[in-house]
């Protein structure tokens, strides 16, 4: 049974995120879910993860902290997406935003999933990592990417500013990670733009917590999910810590609103507003 930690308005669950995903409802999905492609062949699918992704010049994360869902062949990983990919729309409210992270090998079945989920596939943004390592005789792999889409129509009611289709931000140095795969905090706030100062953001694999280190930055608030224990303390760390370094509402811009709503579903509340059960979600 799922664990829940409560910090400020976050709300960190350690458990499966296709358990948690149904009790819970949210304004935008944004997350970075295990790729599962790093390796051709299943003897390279089962390593430890600290042996499939290499930091800079094939030296090991500094992390020695593995994760797991990362075995899945590609028509395994697509079919795991859609499941969790359905459950978080199941529970977004109308025009929620939805934002997955791939990379190059995952790409087309990112996409597919989250319109088999019932997104509304919007295009897709660029990390250039910058850092990446060289490759002899090839084209370097510095960019990983995320699908986005809409539950529904895209809403225009609140003044966002513009962002941009590529985020140029350096990967976090090798010593400063808590996580083999970590995304760096400003490009997360970046991301949390695009959603109202007050609006939920949900992250079922949170990792070490940067999306919600991100969130209260930005005066969003949070769910987040971790299954490894581990990383979830190290999250709940981090989160607390940036909650007490007062972080909330901090950065909120001036076109912005904040608005009050429980962050949780319960048995018997009003879903007025949540989008329609999907089929595929079995």
């Amino acid at each position: 049974m799922a664990e829940k930690v409560t910090i400020g308005n976050c709300e960190l669950w350690h458990g499966d995120a296709l358990e948690v995903l149904p009790t819970v409802r949210m304004d935008a999905l944004i997350t970075d879910p295990p790729y599962s492609s790093g390796g051709a062949f299943r003897a390279d699918r089962d390593k430890d993860t600290g042996k499939k992704y290499l930091g800079a010049h094939g030296k090991p994360p500094a992390v020695e902290i593995d994760f797991g869902g990362d075995s899945r062949d590609a028509l395994g990983w697509h079919y795991w997406a859609t499941l969790w990919m359905s459950r978080a729309f199941r529970n977004s409210r109308k025009g929620a935003v939805a934002i997955v992270f791939t990379d190059w090998r995952q790409l087309p079945n990112a996409s597919n999933a989250l319109q088999a989920a019932g997104y509304s596939w919007r295009g897709l943004g660029v990390w250039d990592k910058m850092n990446a390592r060289p490759m002899s005789g090839r084209f370097m792999h510095q960019a990983e990417y995320f699908v986005w889409g809409t539950c529904g129509p895209l809403p225009w009611d609140f003044a966002a500013k513009a962002l941009p289709g590529v985020f140029s931000i350096r990967a976090p140095s090798a010593g400063a990670r808590e996580h083999q795969t970590e995304k760096p905090v400003q490009l997360m706030e970046s991301l949390c733009e695009i959603v109202p100062v007050g609006h939920v953001i949900c992250d079922p694999f949170m990792g070490s917590g940067t999306t919600g280190v991100a969130a209260v930055r930005m005066g969003r608030k949070f769910i987040g999910v971790e299954m490894n224990r581990e990383y979830f303390d190290i999250a709940c760390r981090r989160i607390d810590d940036a909650h007490r370094q007062g972080g909330l509402f901090a950065k909120v811009g001036a076109g912005d609103t904040a608005v009050q709503g429980d962050i949780f579903l319960p048995a018997n509340a009003d879903v007025t507003g949540l989008a329609p059960a999907q089929e595929n979600d079995k």
